[in-house]
């Protein structure tokens, strides 16, 4: 069967029309905007506490904005969350995760995720402090399985991780195909924020949480589904195509 493309109308191209504020003032995550204000509140009461022991005792101790706007700007950078424009194709698993592709093994998944007991591509992706640490969905389809685990402040960037906190998420992708994600927390801190629901409903590139401050996550791909992506490769939450499971019918059909 032939597929057809649909051209973008003017209205499609106006929505996505580049402009400056798309790429230096970018929406921010909710998450992100209670710890802005928490910051904000947090300086501003200081600084009122320091001009009157200023006032009280006659001296000058320099403000505490100094320390407190940098760390505002920093704050709305990390929780920054950029629109991002999701390949429409069924078949598509997309990187739900920005970083960069860390390691591509063979691994058994958590039993938790009912994901069989057989090895399974797994691609991690490694985030910095520096990323953008939306998490996306990387099909569109419904969440099966859900398990949080604690853990330790341990490294991510190239370990197994396993004692690491963890959200593990199996979703059943529209196409029946099962995918294993995991949301890993890094070593600076343990703060996962994944709200999601057994029997939820997520798009492809549908925001589904995010991870503070340096961490990793794992996508396991279906038997037969082979990566995109090279080792070293940036990724791009909701754009970036990691596998493509139509070489699985293919693979099929070929047998």
């Amino acid at each position: 069967m032939t597929k057809t493309y649909t051209f973008p109308t003017q209205e499609d191209l106006d929505q996505v029309k580049l402009n400056w504020r798309r790429y230096l003032l970018p929406a921010i995550h909710p998450e992100g905007i209670k710890i802005l204000l928490g910051e904000a509140i947090i300086f501003l009461v200081l600084d009122l506490l320091l001009m009157l022991i200023n006032a009280l005792f006659d001296i000058n101790i320099p403000s505490f904005w100094w320390i407190g706007i940098p760390l505002l700007v920093f704050s709305f950078y990390f929780f920054r969350n950029p629109t991002r424009v999701t390949p429409t194709d069924e078949n598509l698993i997309i990187a739900p995760a920005d970083g960069i592709v860390s390691n591509i093994k063979q691994v058994v998944p958590p039993a938790e995720l009912d994901l069989g007991d057989k090895p399974m591509t797994r691609i991690s992706i490694f985030m910095s402090v520096f990323s953008v640490h939306v998490n996306r969905s990387p099909v569109t389809g419904t969440v099966h399985r859900l398990k949080y685990r604690p853990g330790k402040f341990v490294s991510v960037a190239d370990k197994d991780s396993e004692d690491n906190e963890r959200q593990e998420i199996s979703m059943i992708a529209s196409n029946g195909q099962k995918i294993g994600v995991i949301q890993i927390a890094g070593l600076v801190a343990r703060r996962i924020f994944c709200p999601l629901k057994e029997g939820e409903k997520l798009t492809a590139g549908q925001i589904f949480g995010m991870i503070r401050f340096g961490s990793r996550l794992d996508v396991f791909l279906p038997e037969g589904v082979y990566p995109k992506v090279l080792l070293g490769q940036i990724s791009v939450a909701g754009e970036t195509v990691l596998a493509d499971m139509s070489d699985l019918k293919a693979t099929k059909k070929g047998a």
